[in-house]
């Protein structure tokens, strides 16, 4: 089946031939092709280029989409949307004062999203979880990673992962899974971290990779949760059942975790509100993604990560909404986007280089999605009629997205 989008105002990130991410001073470039046509064949983008060179083609469908905007859709390489119940009670707490680790050593955070979850059948979990599946696509999401680390023992994190793989089975975009058994230490563990640590290396990781529930491992490397020894740990086990490294680090304060995933491989390293120079270093000639997340940034009042330290230095760098209860209850990338400019002085054409490409290699989905490529998923956002794709983060909070199209076909 074939479908022609012609008249296309502005056909966004076109890549003739495929990379794999941008990174430093080509973050800046976004390539585009004005008055142009896009041609989709059985979900995949077919061909693209000017309409003065659009074949004349028969008895196919032809969508006219003059005045608009094509480019495609975002890749949000970093989410826990799979969750049970709302923390807004939280949300109160830090605005009469209470820090986000204050709120974590009464029983709140992590820990009470994961009561609430073992307390939620898996049907439930499954009903609340694609509502903001939904929720995403609509709002542009063409890609997205989802983690576990909401159940912090074995029945419950196997819950997750069920329910993110079911996710992946009922939707036409690609949902990679990541096991965060690692997210925070449970309440009947509170001083028995090893023991822990060894449940989940000897009992939990084996189990989710029998299974077959996850792409990637992941690590919360974090003062107060889990020390640059015990990510190492947890990695080399992830990596011994054939699992991908992707850490949360330097979120409040930097201790080595940027190191300790580039020494191991990470895919990314996630967070990054605090970094020193030194962690800068280790990036350059790795083939990890920095990750920044501003959302959380935004909700908790913590620092932005240092986006024109990180690109000025010749890295790479992807952007992501980290949606989760606690610290960034939002998936939408619109907003990522917007905020990036405005917080962390990107421009847009690094924005959306950060939100497209970068983040489909942060999910190690860059031959899928994330660039106008022929041979790609043909997952692309219709923006309503803009005068230009600036106008997309300029104009934060107003809905600028008309459709969007999963492997050829518009969402309803």
């Amino acid at each position: 089946m074939q479908t022609l989008f012609k008249n296309i105002m502005e056909l966004v990130q076109v890549r003739e031939t495929p990379i794999s991410f941008v990174s430093g001073k080509d973050m800046n470039v976004l390539p585009t092709i004005k008055d142009a046509f896009l041609l989709v064949e059985n979900g995949l983008i077919a061909d693209y280029g000017k309409m003065s060179d659009c074949p004349d083609l028969k008895d196919i469908e032809v969508v006219d989409i003059s005045g608009k905007t094509v480019l495609p859709t975002w890749c949000d390489s970093h989410t826990h949307l799979v969750y049970a119940g709302t923390r807004e009670t939280e949300f109160v707490d830090r605005i009469n004062g209470l820090s986000y680790e204050e709120i974590a050593q009464r029983g709140g955070g992590i820990l009470n999203s994961a009561k609430q979850l073992q307390n939620t059948s898996e049907d439930e979990l499954y009903r609340q979880s694609k509502e903001r599946l939904e929720a995403i696509i609509r709002l542009g999401t063409g890609a997205v990673e989802i983690k576990s680390g909401y159940g912090l023992n074995l029945e419950a994190e196997l819950k997750m992962l069920r329910v993110i793989k079911r996710l992946n089975n009922d939707y036409a975009l690609p949902v990679k899974a990541t096991f965060l058994g690692a997210h925070a230490i449970p309440q009947e563990f509170k001083n028995k971290k090893s023991a822990y640590i060894n449940r989940l290396i000897d009992e939990m990781i084996p189990r989710v990779a029998d299974e077959n529930l996850a792409d990637f491992i992941d690590v919360f490397c974090e003062t107060g949760y889990f020390s640059v020894e015990d990510t190492a740990l947890i990695l080399e086990a992830g990596i011994k059942h054939g699992l991908v490294p992707k850490i949360h680090v330097n979120q409040f304060t930097a201790i080595g975790g940027v190191q300790v995933g580039v020494k191991y491989r990470a895919l990314s390293v996630d967070h990054l509100e605090e970094m020193r120079d030194e962690d800068i270093e280790v990036l350059m000639n790795s083939s990890t993604m920095p990750v920044a997340l501003p959302g959380c940034s935004y909700f908790l009042g913590i620092p932005y990560t240092p986006a024109r330290k990180v690109i000025d230095s010749g890295l790479p760098l992807a952007i992501a909404t980290d949606f989760n209860p606690g610290s960034a209850p939002s998936g939408n990338m619109n907003f990522v986007v917007s905020s990036v400019c405005v917080k962390m002085k990107m421009t847009p054409e690094e924005a959306i280089n950060a939100a497209t490409i970068n983040g489909a290699y942060a999910m190690g989905l860059e031959k899928q999605v994330g660039s106008i490529t022929k041979g790609k998923l043909a997952n692309f956002i219709v923006t309503k009629p803009i005068s230009s794709y600036n106008f997309l983060p300029y104009s934060f909070g107003n809905h600028c997205i008309e459709n969007v199209y999963l492997k050829g076909k518009v969402v309803e």
